[in-house]
């Protein structure tokens, strides 16, 4: 009778918790690969330095402790007031109401946009979606400023009742010619799924078109 396998195998496995694991086991819609930092190293251990592996896991945890919305207000700037709004001349406030300037912001951040020293081009962010094996290209995790109102976001970007904050999300494709990405919002679960709880590969790219 010591080698009879009980029934409920897979439950009597669960149960058995020997100890903490650094083994991730939440869900995700993103490959494991696409957290990892770009890191300028050689592949081949110089003595008295670092392995590129310990390397790479330091990097990733110290830019996951990052949060791009709390660096900007230790600046003392609202995200909320990086989009450009209707320009109404009718409602401007006096001058005694406003602590900085009279006149809305009305550039968009394209304009100030600088990829220069950006590690990785864009085409490079988006094969971060490609795993080994597979023909499919996951999304790549990121944070857009986005509306918190999806509706009247799309329909008018730039009312005045649209809050605008960092919003996880995956980033699905990139356009060369309007210089664009395509993102796509994460559900409470931090997964990026269509609205049939499907997972969007290729960047939303179906058989059906």
């Amino acid at each position: 009778s010591k080698f009879t396998m009980p029934a409920n195998l897979k439950g009597v496995l669960d149960k058995q918790v020997v100890g903490p694991s650094t083994e991730d086991l939440t869900a995700s819609d993103f490959p494991l690969q696409s957290f990892n930092p770009k890191v300028q190293m050689p592949f081949k251990r110089v003595p008295g330095q670092n392995p590129r592996k310990v390397e790479v896991e330091r990097k990733r945890r110290l830019y996951l402790s990052f949060d791009i919305a709390e660096l900007l207000a230790s600046k003392g700037i609202d995200s909320n007031q990086l989009m450009p709004r209707h320009y109404d001349p009718d409602n401007i406030p006096p001058i005694e109401e406003t602590k900085d300037t009279v006149f809305p912001i009305y550039l968009p951040l394209q304009v100030f946009d600088n990829d220069e020293f950006d590690c990785r081009t864009p085409e490079e962010w988006i094969s971060l979606g490609l795993e080994p094996g597979s023909s499919d290209r996951k999304p790549v995790p990121g944070k857009a400023l986005l509306p918190t109102d999806d509706v009247l976001g799309h329909e008018d970007p730039k009312n005045h009742e649209l809050i605008y904050e960092w919003i996880a999300v995956g980033v699905l494709d990139y356009d060369k010619e309007t210089d664009l990405y395509l993102v796509h919002k994460t559900d409470k679960k931090g997964l990026v799924r269509d609205e049939e709880g499907r997972p969007i590969l290729n960047g939303g790219i179906t058989p059906e078109g």
